[in-house]
């Protein structure tokens, strides 16, 4: 019996799919328990513990995690020093030209690295990578004593232009290194070897705040399974979507910003191509937010410059999600000027919505979907004692229905339907405003509270039909079971390509594959197969955006890519510009180890499937479209193939509930996902 654990660390759940795969097929247990967070560790063990199995039983446990997306989100990062060059100590604070607040001339930006904690040496390479000013070791010694005597735990070097020459970097990264104290030590070019100097140097520095953090967690979290008998390989998600041993994660820290919702994304892909679709829009709505996301032509959109917070570019390899504050959690509120606000704070999983009888008292998403009967009050996944419905109302008639002049029911109905706008914006941000038709796409609905929205999302957008995995609630976990092991690696050149050595580009290309097939040739044992897929980040000169080009093999001429980057080009803009020259900017390789394929059909126990009468519980006092409704309410792990249920109606399972609005109609299909025609 072989036993693989994937687990998700969310900000209200923590979730956990165990795949044990033997001579007489393969079985899924799941569990679900609330975060500890204080100690994201504990709730990956209590999770385990949960599922019935003891971590030494387990052959390989996959995790997500989102450690180093908190801290950042919250600033409680570790304090990072800053060795520059000399003249440019302000870099990461003045940016570009953008602002926090769209209108108006004010608001404030922290950098990560406060002014005091970056000091300047004398050094200078020019952008063609020629040394103007030699590096002055004694200086950087300097700096390191500095530093280190201001409390710093980590450090980052970072040098003009090192991405063209990083001979200086690395010698001083040497000098440190000799004197630090821990192996906290980043270097721009080692990270991120990539032109302009702002934001290559905001991800080295997200990647130094979030070092030890994730360092200490990792660790943490390899003892306790140790202590307990595991003696296997844990890998960790990365925000690209691919997994990395535990013993790499910390040198690039900074890729596991986004770790969990990629996840997500990930199973959706894997999901779509065994449902025979390619073309999806991923909806993942939790307890504290909401993560969407496209599939276009089966394979997740991946953008290489994302934003976490504002001034705090990350330029690495992640998969593009698009992030609100709507979550099952969202508080709702009168504003100051009398207007109902639905988020961004959220009661997270302490002290939760006022349904989980943890002691919340603030109405949120969750409650407005318990007083609507969209959820059932005795089925919610970790409550500490019931809450009756009545005393969820009364909150609803104190804190909005009384001041707004409606009933309790409006109100709900209310929060739920604002919710769902801030939902739809994120949705019309990964879609309609990139050139894409959301009437082209499904929508693929997971999370524990997505599916609970799903229907009047599409509806709202004209997407024509709804797909809820067989585990919604449970799909980041399972993301972690498909990820492939995945590495990429990015240089920059910079230049025209009709002056460019293309036996250099080569060589490059060459040398990136070769580090990543290192790293990923660890885990060979998880490996089915390995592809490498090389491109180039490239442009017209002039201009600013970049367009990636699907390299065929590295020892292309300078023809055929020129050819290629046309074509790349004509297909986004249509337009054709052969009197100007092409510019190659970044090399970027990417290399994934493809795992053993899951089989999605194994998520439902047939044991349990019956007919359609079979899996109907009863009725439910229903409330949309303005009045109350008769409902019926179907078990989904009972449910047959093939079977359909028209709306109004409720279909439960433990770790999510999916309401089908009036008009809407549910087909099973094969692999045991509901597709819905909206």
């Amino acid at each position: 019996m072989r036993r693989v654990a994937g687990i998700d660390v969310g900000g209200t759940f923590t979730d956990l799919l165990l795949t044990e795969a033997g001579p007489d097929g393969v079985r899924v247990r799941l569990a679900k328990v609330p975060t500890s967070a204080g100690n994201q560790a504990g709730g990956v063990l209590a999770a385990i513990a949960a599922a019935k199995v003891a971590p030494a039983a387990l052959d390989l446990v996959i995790h997500g995690t989102t450690a180093t997306t908190n801290a950042v989100l919250e600033r409680k990062v570790a304090r990072v020093g800053l060795i520059t060059t000399e003249g440019f100590r302000d870099v990461l604070e003045l940016g570009r030209r953008t602002r926090p607040k769209p209108y108006g001339l004010f608001g404030t930006f922290e950098p990560l690295i406060p002014r005091e904690l970056r000091r300047e040496v004398p050094e200078r390479v020019m952008a063609d990578g020629s040394v103007r000013t030699p590096l002055d070791a004694e200086a950087v010694r300097a700096a390191v004593r500095a530093l280190l005597a201001q409390g710093c735990e980590a450090l980052v070097i970072h040098f003009l232009h090192a991405y063209a020459n990083p001979e200086h970097e690395r010698a001083a990264g040497a000098i440190a290194r000799a004197l630090w104290p821990n192996p906290y030590v980043t270097l721009g070019h080692a990270l991120l070897s990539e032109f302009r100097e702002y934001e290559r140097g905001t991800t080295a520095s997200v990647n130094a705040a979030v070092q030890p953090i994730l360092d200490r967690y990792v660790r943490r979290l390899q003892d306790e399974l140790s202590r307990q008998g595991f003696t296997r390989d844990l890998l960790v998600m990365n925000g690209n979507g691919g997994t990395v041993p535990a013993g790499h994660v910390v040198e690039a820290a900074a890729k596991t910003v986004m770790s969990g919702p990629a996840s997500g994304v990930m199973a959706a892909a894997a999901t779509l191509a065994q449902s025979g679709l390619a073309n999806a829009i991923t909806y993942d709505m939790g307890g504290t937010s909401t993560d969407v996301a496209l599939i276009a032509g089966g394979v997740p959109e991946v953008s290489a410059e994302l934003t976490i917070d504002y001034g705090l570019p990350i330029h690495l390899p992640m998969v593009d999600v698009h992030t609100v504050g709507a979550g099952g959690g969202s508080i709702a509120a009168v504003n100051r000027a009398g207007m109902l606000q639905v988020g961004p704070h959220s009661a997270g999983s302490e002290p939760g919505p006022i349904g989980y009888g943890r002691g919340g008292t603030r109405p949120t998403i969750t409650d407005a979907n318990l007083v609507l009967g969209r959820l059932d009050p005795a089925r919610l996944t970790a409550v500490r004692e019931g809450v009756p419905i009545e005393a969820i109302r009364a909150a609803f008639a104190r804190d909005l229905a009384g001041p707004l002049g409606m009933s309790v029911e409006e109100a709900a109905a209310a929060v739920i339907r604002l919710g769902n706008v801030h939902m739809t914006g994120a949705i019309r941000m990964v879609s309609l405003s990139r050139g894409y038709d959301p009437r082209d796409f499904v929508l693929f609905a997971f999370g524990g509270a997505g599916p609970l929205h799903a229907v009047a999302l599409a509806r709202e957008l004209g997407i024509p039909e709804v797909l809820v995995p067989a585990r919604p609630g449970l799909t980041n976990a399972l993301g972690c079971l498909v990820a492939d092991l995945r590495q990429d690696r990015v240089n920059t050149l910079n230049r025209p390509l009709d002056g460019l050595d293309m036996a250099e580009v080569r060589g490059v290309l060459e040398a990136q594959a070769a580090e990543a097939l290192a790293v990923v040739a660890e885990e060979q044992a998880e490996i089915v197969e390995t592809t490498v897929t090389h491109g180039a980040d490239m442009q017209f000169r002039g201009q600013t955006h970049l367009i990636r080009v699907a390299l065929p093999a590295p020892d292309l001429d300078r023809a055929a890519m020129q050819a290629l980057f046309e074509a790349a080009y004509f297909r986004r803009f249509q337009v054709r510009l052969p009197e100007i020259r092409a510019v190659v900017v970044n090399l970027v390789t990417s290399v994934i180890g493809r795992r053993r394929a899951f089989p999605l059909a194994a998520l439902l126990d047939p044991a349990r499937r019956t007919d359609l009468a079979g899996a109907r519980l009863g009725t439910r006092a229903l409330y949309a479209d303005g009045r109350w409704h008769d409902a019926a309410v179907y078990a989904r792990e009972a449910l047959p193939e093939g079977a359909e249920i028209a709306g109004p109606a409720v279909i439960q399972q433990i770790d999510a509930t999916t309401v089908l609005e009036p008009g809407a109609v549910a087909r099973v299909d094969p692999i045991g996902n509901l597709r819905i025609r909206v």
